[in-house]
């Protein structure tokens, strides 16, 4: 397979596989901290009550973010045929840009904001092409 095609896969294939993390953590958490009298599907209903919330209902978002990130980063690491650390920032960077956007639709308070935008998509993506890296023992 041509180097170029493979690295595209890797994006691909590392944000679908860290999209899912990411989605799974987060169902995952409606189901263990719902939010009373809200439906997690009603965007709006959402972006009422995000502001409110206790810090507990925002682990399970973090961790999404963060977790869907470092999978998706090493799924990308380890799949790229070339420049690993690359293609794992690349999926680091969709990621951010996927947080903005659901920072900016659903704002919740500015503490989580800044923690999620800060600590859940760079670093994550960072470490997961370090650990790409070592899994298979090439740059």
């Amino acid at each position: 397979m041509p180097p170029i095609i493979k690295n595209i896969l890797a994006v691909i294939l590392g944000w679908l596989g860290g999209s899912t993390v990411n989605m799974g953590l987060i169902n995952l958490g409606y189901q263990k901290h719902p939010i009373p009298g809200v439906d997690p599907t009603d965007m709006a209903a959402l972006a009422e009550v995000m502001p409110t919330l206790d810090p507990e209902y925002f682990i399970f978002p973090f961790l999404g973010h963060a977790l869907g990130t470092l999978v998706g980063a090493i799924i990308a690491g380890v799949i790229a045929a070339t420049d690993k650390m690359k293609y794992a920032l690349v999926v680091g960077a969709l990621f951010l840009l996927g947080g903005l956007v659901v920072n900016y639709m659903l704002p919740g308070p500015n503490w989580f904001a800044v923690l999620d935008l800060v600590a859940a998509y760079i670093p994550m993506a960072w470490l997961g092409g370090m650990i790409a890296l070592k899994m298979t023992g090439r740059k």
